[in-house]
């Protein structure tokens, strides 16, 4: 994402997003997805669980799971690399390993892992892209699914396969799926950015219309008020 790009007026951003509903079919990076649900998804009796999730830029990764119903915290981050206490100056140069991701904290009795990934690989993101997401580029930018469980590797790699063998998609998945090391939480200014900031260019264009699909696609799941991070 571009922090330089100067917000737009209300109205001009409301404009962007009707514009960018519109053109998004033709842009793969933004298109929603209707897939299956996955034939494997293990329930489970906890209180409560993480996921960790990479998808590009970690703003609308975030608000498209702080507007899911079950979702009790999704908090911007670092995952996946090789250096400690990593910075967002550090992450965007690509050399410490570390993708842009969210933690995902969700109550499986409202929402099974397999539905999370559900909405992850449909409107989240576009699994089938290299090292990138719509305008930004880099190995920071995959996408990716860290598992904190046994069970959830067996849900995520079963569902890749699945929707590679459904042909879902134009084409293949290159989602990793990789035991989760240590999360890094974003630094403060990127949390809750979607919602605090609906007049930037860059959201208005690339991350509203991601929640919009999820309230169209997905209008069980969806719930209007954020799980913001800033009220916890």
């Amino acid at each position: 994402m571009n922090l330089s790009i100067r917000p737009l007026s209300r109205l001009l951003a409301a404009a962007l997003a009707a514009a960018a509903l519109s053109v998004l079919p033709a842009n793969a990076a933004e298109k929603a997805i209707a897939i299956p649900a996955p034939a494997l998804d293990t329930p489970s009796t906890a209180a409560s669980e993480t996921a960790i999730l990479a998808g590009g830029c970690f703003w609308g990764v975030q608000a498209v799971f702080q507007h899911t119903k079950g979702v009790t915290s999704a908090v911007s981050g670092y995952a996946g690399g090789k250096t400690g206490s990593p910075t967002y100056d550090d992450v965007t140069t690509g050399r410490t390993g570390h993708a842009e991701a969210v933690k995902v904290t969700f109550d499986p009795g409202q929402l099974s892992y397999g539905q999370l990934l559900r909405i992850y690989f449909s409107v989240a993101h576009d699994p089938t892209q290299l090292n990138r997401q719509g305008p930004d580029r880099g190995t920071q930018y995959r996408s990716a699914v860290f598992t904190t469980s046994d069970s959830q590797m067996k849900v995520a790699s079963a569902y890749i396969a699945q929707l590679d063998k459904a042909k879902v998609y134009p084409k293949p998945v290159v989602t990793k799926v990789q035991p989760a090391a240590r999360f890094w939480p974003a630094e403060a200014y990127h949390q809750d950015y979607a919602t605090r900031h609906p007049d930037s260019a860059y959201i208005a264009f690339y991350d509203l219309p991601k929640i919009a699909n999820l309230k169209q696609m997905f209008p069980r799941q969806y719930r209007d008020q954020p799980a913001l991070v800033a009220a916890r």
